[in-house]
């Protein structure tokens, strides 16, 4: 059988000494990161009603992306560790399962971190790690990386233990991990580029738009959901009045 692009890809990985593999993960995240703080400025200037604050970041905020940074290269170093060593099964073909895989992955994560994320809201967890992230009220890109280290490591656990349970497609997961990335930048937009009459059509109004996470930093009680509004509709903590 013909060797898949991925596959090659993860072969010379494996050729690689730790350090360079190491050194590859991190790139990788501030590439990510840059694109996000890059990419939602645009957005804020293409689609605010208001001009555009031009922010000045924080050194304290600098520090905590890095080490966000720095943590989500250990998250995706332990992946690599874990699929070389066995515990990880990925599917590296091209067929309707990638469709299938990615799904998967969209809502079970989705219902993970939103468990998680109720659970840290309603105990002393709140205090002792989230109320950090939400100290921006109104949120802007960087504060998608202003988690405790803790947090961040967590929800890094959620999808590291979800990718052992079964053998996802290889292409699914990069395109839940693009997704992800997506989601969480236009979260922490502070402004919805997405008109009201979009936002309220009647398969749109179930994913988590920039409006839905926003109202979570304004009022912390509601909207636990990251990519979409389903678990809070189910269990009663969707913020109905303004969704």
């Amino acid at each position: 059988m013909e060797t898949s692009a991925i596959q090659a890809l993860l072969n010379q990985l494996l050729q690689l000494p730790e350090y360079a593999i190491a050194i590859l993960f991190l790139a990788e995240n501030i590439i990510i990161t840059i694109s996000v703080l890059v990419i939602g400025n645009l957005l804020q200037q293409r689609f605010s009603s208001l001009p555009v604050k031009v922010y000045r970041y924080t050194s304290r905020e600098w520090i905590i992306c890095a080490v966000t940074n720095i943590l989500n290269t250990l998250v995706t170093y332990a992946g690599f560790w874990l699929w070389k060593s066995g515990y990880v099964v990925m599917d590296m073909s091209v067929s309707f399962f990638i469709i299938v895989d990615f799904l998967i992955l969209f809502l079970a994560m989705d219902l993970l971190m939103y468990m998680f994320h109720y659970i840290i809201h309603k105990t002393f967890l709140y205090k002792a790690m989230h109320g950090l992230h939400h100290e921006a009220v109104d949120p802007k890109p960087i504060d998608l990386f202003v988690l405790h280290p803790i947090e961040t490591l967590c929800f890094g656990g959620l999808w590291l233990l979800l990718l052992q349970l079964y053998s996802f497609n290889i292409y699914a997961i990069i395109l839940y991990l693009t997704a992800n990335v997506i989601f969480g930048m236009l979260g922490h937009l502070g402004i919805e580029p997405l008109p009201e009459k979009i936002r309220a059509n009647a398969f749109l109004k179930y994913f988590g738009t920039s409006t839905f996470h926003h109202q979570h930093h304004q009022d912390v009680q509601f909207n636990f959901g990251f990519y979409t509004t389903l678990w809070d509709r189910l269990f009663g903590t969707l913020q109905k009045s303004k969704v």
